[in-house]
C-alpha cells in the first residue's frame, strides 16, 4: 500500500515536471515568435499606422509657420466640399479609375489566357509584357510623353497613316485624361497578367478534358470554366487595381508641367494632396484631402468584399 502511494506521488511529480517543462517551452516559443515579428510590427506601427492617426489629426488643424498648428474642427472639410478644384480632382480620379480598371483587368486576363496556351516563345512574350512593371514610372511617363507629342509623336504618325488628323494628346482638355488612362492601362497590364497567369495555372486540366469530351467550344470553356475558377484571383486583381488607380499620381506628375493649361483637367486627388502639402505648405488642408481619399478607398473595398459572394467561387 505504501509502495503504491509512493509510486502515485512520483507519477504526479513527474507529470507536474513534464507540464512545467512543456509550459516553459511554449512560453519560449511565444517569446521567440514575438521577437521575430517585432521588427515588422514596429515598422508597420511607426511607418503606417501612426502616420494615419497623425494625418487624421492634422486634417482638423490649420498648419502655420514653423510647424505650429491650430485646431479648426471641421473647417478643412467644409472648405473642401466648396472647393471646385478639389471636386474636379475627385471627378478626374473617378474617370481615370473607371477608364483604367475595367479595360486594364480585361486586357490582363486576355493576355494571361493567351500566354497560358501552348504557343511558341511564350516566355519571351511574358517578359515583354512584364517589362513595364520593372521600369520606373518616371521613365514610362517620359517615353509616353514623347510618343504623345502632337507634331512629331509616333502615335499621331501611326494615326495619320489611316487618315486620322493630329490629336493634341497632352494639350487638349478632352484628350489629356485619355492619354493618362492609356498609360495607366499599359503600365498595369503586365503586372496583373502575371498574377492572373498564376491563377490560371492552378486550374486542373481535367475540367477542360471533360469539356472537350462533351464537345464544348473555346468560348464556353472560357466563360463556364476559366472565369469561375479564376474568379478568386480576378477579385484580388480588381481590388488591387482599384486601390492603386484611386491613388494615381506619378504619371500625372511626370507627364504634365506645373503650369500646363490642362493640369486641372487631369490632376487627381493624390496629386492635389501633394500640391497643397508640399508646394503650398497647407498640410492641414492636404491631410483632409487624403483622409477623404482614404474613406473612399475603404468604402469601395468594403462594397467589393460584400459583393464578392455573388461572383467569386472558392473551391
Amino acid at each position: 500500500m505504501v509502495n503504491q502511494q509512493i509510486n502515485t506521488s512520483t507519477a504526479v511529480i513527474q507529470q507536474q515536471k513534464k507540464s512545467s517543462a512543456m509550459m516553459k517551452k511554449k512560453l519560449n516559443d511565444y517569446a521567440w515568435a514575438y521577437f521575430m515579428v517585432f521588427p515588422t510590427m514596429a515598422g508597420l506601427i511607426i511607418l503606417n499606422i501612426w502616420p494615419i492617426f497623425q494625418t487624421i489629426y492634422l486634417s482638423f488643424t490649420k498648419y502655420g509657420d514653423f510647424g505650429r498648428t491650430k485646431w479648426i474642427g471641421m473647417g478643412n472639410y467644409v472648405k473642401l466640399f466648396h472647393d471646385t478644384v478639389f471636386l474636379k480632382s475627385m471627378y478626374n480620379t473617378f474617370v481615370y479609375t473607371i477608364g483604367v480598371v475595367p479595360f486594364g483587368v480585361f486586357l490582363s486576363l486576355v493576355l494571361a489566357v493567351l500566354l497560358n496556351a501552348n504557343i511558341k516563345g511564350k516566355t519571351i512574350y511574358r517578359t515583354i509584357y512584364f517589362l513595364p512593371v520593372v521600369s520606373t514610372p518616371a521613365a514610362i511617363a517620359m517615353v509616353w510623353k514623347m510618343l504623345f507629342i502632337t507634331d512629331y509623336g509616333l502615335l499621331n504618325y501611326v494615326l495619320s497613316l489611316v487618315g486620322i488628323n493630329k490629336i493634341q494628346w497632352l494639350t487638349s482638355p478632352k484628350f489629356a485624361i485619355i492619354s493618362v488612362i492609356i498609360v495607366g492601362i499599359w503600365s498595369m497590364a503586365g503586372y496583373y497578367m502575371v498574377i492572373l497567369l498564376s491563377g490560371l495555372q492552378e486550374i486542373p486540366k481535367t475540367f477542360y478534358e471533360a469539356a472537350d469530351i462533351d464537345g464544348a467550344g473555346p468560348l464556353y470553356k472560357f466563360f463556364r470554366i476559366t472565369i469561375p475558377l479564376v474568379s478568386p484571383t480576378l477579385f484580388f486583381v480588381v481590388v488591387l487595381s482599384l486601390t492603386s488607380s484611386l491613388q494615381v499620381f506619378d504619371t500625372i506628375f511626370m507627364m504634365f508641367e506645373k503650369k500646363s493649361p490642362v493640369l486641372e483637367d487631369v490632376q487627381s486627388m493624390a496629386y492635389l494632396f501633394y500640391k497643397y502639402g508640399f508646394q503650398m505648405n497647407e498640410k492641414g488642408y492636404a491631410s483632409a484631402i487624403v483622409v477623404v481619399l482614404l474613406v473612399i478607398i475603404l468604402l469601395i473595398t468594403a462594397i467589393q468584399l460584400k459583393m464578392q459572394k455573388k461572383w467569386v467561387h472558392y473551391q
